[in-house]
């Protein structure tokens, strides 16, 4: 397989209409055009690159909603800026939902790009060209890989949206109304099906795995779709596949988020990034991450950063850090501490970088946690190297765990938990041991909680297993008690909320696109 280069693409072409022929509407010979393209592999690829890079345009802000939507993290109120950015990311954390909200509309934007970017390359895989059997196979696998999890995000974030599935070149086909999640889901699961069999199963050499979907990606999010759904049976049958295809976990678990491991034997599906001095292809959740400060030097490899425009967010809770057991490696794996002093405005000088392990600030110090998993060296300021993971070998034991014991299967559940927590713990002194299938619920859910924290799996996982409403009312009367600022109109937990309202840019729009019930604006 081909690696996949994440390169700016100019792709006007994909997304313009195209309009009726005639004797006048010839394509420039020496241009690329629709009717010059998409006629060998090399171009069908890079058609595919561009769908790729829509993932880093997705998940640059989809902690927004979900960790912090969930009891695992906070941000840093930061009342001297009351811009719109701010204050629509509080309204994510606050449960206070506005559909005007820039980062709802923008998810929701990013989704239909994508998904329009796979319709582009699936219609036109069906034209004469001049591509052999097996890439058209495995670009096919490739773009439904894709359009199913975009839409599977679409449609746990928003219910049911509209389904296109093909390439929209009249404003008819661009204005339809929401199918039914149903609908939705149905879609997701057939295209997700036939990019299983359509994909290759990657093989662990050197450079391999290079951010191209696979087999065991589409098998990881068809049984993800499958345990929203409660099909355990199906989930558990394709979770155990896995194995098979040489996934494994890592020693240890501070190495899964080494950038050395990047597209590791752990590593299902990650969303990728490049460091360098050019730009747009680099992360920078560390500087989202970290307290607002005029320089990040001290955790930052002694490489300056000012992140006081960009700091203050996906900030870990006290919820989250008192989960973590004694002896579990995961805590200081996953959180550190900046410690320093706050001015006036509510910006950090950084003293002391620390462990969060049994941490008591030092006199005259505020300890402020942060997510560890992003940090790893850093050569150019503002600039980083860290993937994103999507799916990884821990979640699919901790799913299969999950599946196995909903079906009565304890032993089995057992087995694949505590796996995961022999890791953690270092042996098998941790092991769980509870067989009641209520206990070992409680048990598998946790593990989850901290197994992938900042993974952007919470929020997921709390309206899955329908503990969101009594796990977030009882994270809202905490938080209420720390955080005076809060408005009588946040947390307001309520079923509904557990979709997102339709963005306004889309119901006004297209009348056919109706708001979600409950939301009134």
């Amino acid at each position: 397989m081909k690696k996949i280069q994440y390169i700016a693409i100019v792709f006007v072409l994909m997304m313009v209409a195209s309009c009726k022929k005639t004797f006048l509407d010839t394509a420039p010979p020496d241009q690329v055009s629709e009717a010059s393209f998409y006629q060998t592999t090399t171009q069908f690829r890079q058609a595919l690159a561009s769908t790729y890079v829509t993932l880093r345009a997705v998940f640059n802000e989809d902690f927004y909603m979900t960790e912090m939507r969930s009891d695992n993290t906070d941000y840093d109120y930061y009342p001297v800026n009351v811009g719109t950015a701010y204050l629509d990311r509080y309204q994510l954390h606050d449960w206070d939902d506005d559909a005007n909200n820039t980062y709802l509309d923008d998810e929701y934007r990013y989704f239909y790009v994508g998904i329009a970017r796979c319709n582009t390359i699936l219609d036109h895989l069906q034209d004469p060209n001049q591509v052999d059997a097996a890439d058209k196979s495995e670009i096919q696998g490739e773009a439904e890989f894709l359009r199913a999890l975009y839409y599977f995000h679409a449609v746990r974030y928003f219910g049911g949206v509209p389904l296109s599935l093909h390439e929209v070149t009249t404003s008819a086909e661009a204005y339809i109304p929401r199918a039914s999640a149903d609908d939705v889901y149905k879609q997701i699961i057939a295209d997700a099906t036939d990019a299983i069999a359509k994909l290759p199963v990657v093989t662990f050499t050197k450079g391999a795995q290079t951010g191209a979907a696979t087999k065991g990606a589409a098998t990881m999010l068809l049984a993800d779709v499958y345990m929203t759904q409660k099909n355990y049976a199906a989930a558990e049958t394709l979770l155990k596949t896995l194995s098979g295809m040489g996934y494994s976990l890592l020693p240890t678990y501070a190495s899964v988020f080494s950038t050395a491991n990047k597209n590791s034997v752990e590593s299902i599906f990650e969303v990728q990034y490049t460091a360098g001095a050019a730009g747009g292809q680099q992360s920078t959740f560390i500087y989202l991450f970290l307290p607002r400060t005029t320089s990040t030097a001290l955790i930052t490899s002694n490489v300056v950063t000012n992140n006081t425009s960009t700091g203050g967010w996906n900030v870990p809770t006290q919820d989250l850090i008192n989960a973590y057991e004694p002896g579990d490696t995961r805590l200081d794996a996953s959180i550190g501490v900046a410690e320093g002093t706050y001015d006036a405005i509510d910006n950090m000088t950084i003293s002391a970088y620390k462990s969060i392990v049994n941490y008591t600030p030092a006199p005259g110090k505020v300890g402020r946690p942060f997510d560890k998993k992003v940090l790893n060296p850093v050569t150019i300021a503002d600039n980083t190297d860290d993937d994103w993971p999507i799916y990884r070998y821990a979640d699919a034991l901790l799913l299969l765990a999950e599946a196995q014991n909903e079906q009565g299967e304890t032993g089995s559940a057992l087995a694949n938990l505590n796996t995961v927590r022999q890791r953690a713990f270092g042996n098998a002194s941790h092991n769980i041991t509870a067989t009641d299938q209520v206990t070992l619920r409680t048990d598998i859910a946790h593990e989850r909680r901290v197994e992938l924290a900042f993974e952007n799996h919470r929020w997921f996982d709390l309206v899955r297993t329908g503990t969101a409403i009594p796990v977030m009312t009882a994270f809202a009367t905490q938080i209420k008690l720390i955080h005076t600022y809060l408005t009588a109109s946040s947390y307001d937990v309520e079923p509904y909320r557990l979709i997102y309202p339709i963005p306004f840019s889309q119901t006004s729009l297209n009348p056919q696109i109706k708001e979600n019930p409950g939301y009134t604006f």
